[in-house]
């Protein structure tokens, strides 16, 4: 196994030096955390699930002309990614009300809501990622106002296609998280999409019965977490060819 270089090594990913400059390899853990990382677990097999949904969906982006941060898959864990610089903000996409949303305003969780909602929270989990506004965005210096409009436009974009995409198979996109990062190439610089997109950070339900298939098995103890996450491959048409398997990491040097 090739001995690479760690970079960093957050909840459910592990980053370390790509093989040729600006770029990065991500390796995706089946490790699982859920209300800031107060209650963590395993996920069997999610590491492969979600690099590979993530895959899937973010080459379905780039072909609608949406730019992320993705290259290509590498192996069943890792993918190979361009480095970017990270903006420390979430931007969360609420179009039926659950989870946090639900509970602030004493919304029955599953109503539709008037419209899609957009909310964002500042990256710090030492601060268990607080809701923010676009002044503080903007005072603090986290993004400029245009850095800020291309994120909210390229959110609304792939909420929309999403939204659709995953209708097709028979789920309900009823909210995610997206991440964002800025793609410095000579002297230009552009806004990407960066991070993931799999169940670890979308609420994924079936269309007809609303049964949950993302991370809130996990931490609502629903049971059959890995069944869920299978099932969103299975409906995508991604399930791994020889079946969800343990691959182990790269050799890590210092």
């Amino acid at each position: 196994m090739a001995r690479r270089r760690q970079i960093y090594e957050g909840k459910a990913k592990i980053l370390f030096e790509g093989p040729e400059p600006g770029t990065i390899v991500q390796y995706f853990k089946d490790d699982a955390t859920a209300f800031n990382a107060q209650k963590k677990g395993t996920i069997t097999g999610k590491g492969v699930l979600n690099n590979r949904i993530s895959e899937y969906l973010m080459t379905r982006l780039g072909e609608i002309g949406i730019p992320t941060h993705f290259i290509r898959r590498l192996n069943m864990r890792e993918q190979l990614v361009r480095e970017v610089e990270i903006i420390p903000l979430e931007i969360v996409v609420r179009n039926v009300a659950a989870g946090s949303l639900a509970t602030r305003l004493g919304i029955p969780e599953g109503t539709r809501l008037p419209r899609s909602i957009i909310e964002y929270y500042y990256k710090n989990d030492a601060l268990q990622n607080p809701m923010v506004s676009e002044e503080h965005i903007t005072a603090f210096g986290w993004a400029a106002t245009h850095d800020l409009d291309d994120m909210v436009q390229l959110t609304l974009r792939v909420n929309d296609f999403l939204t659709g995409l995953l209708l097709g198979v028979g789920i309900t996109l009823v909210d995610f998280k997206l991440e964002f990062g800025r793609l410095y190439d000579n002297e230009e610089m552009r806004i990407v999409v960066a991070d993931e997109i799999s169940p670890d950070n979308c609420r994924l339900w079936d269309s007809k019965t609303g049964e949950k298939m993302d991370k809130d098995r996990f931490r609502r103890d629903l049971g059959k977490v890995e069944e869920g996450y299978q099932e969103v491959a299975r409906r995508l048409g991604i399930l791994p060819e020889a079946g969800v398997r343990d691959l182990k990491g790269p050799e890590m040097v210092q």
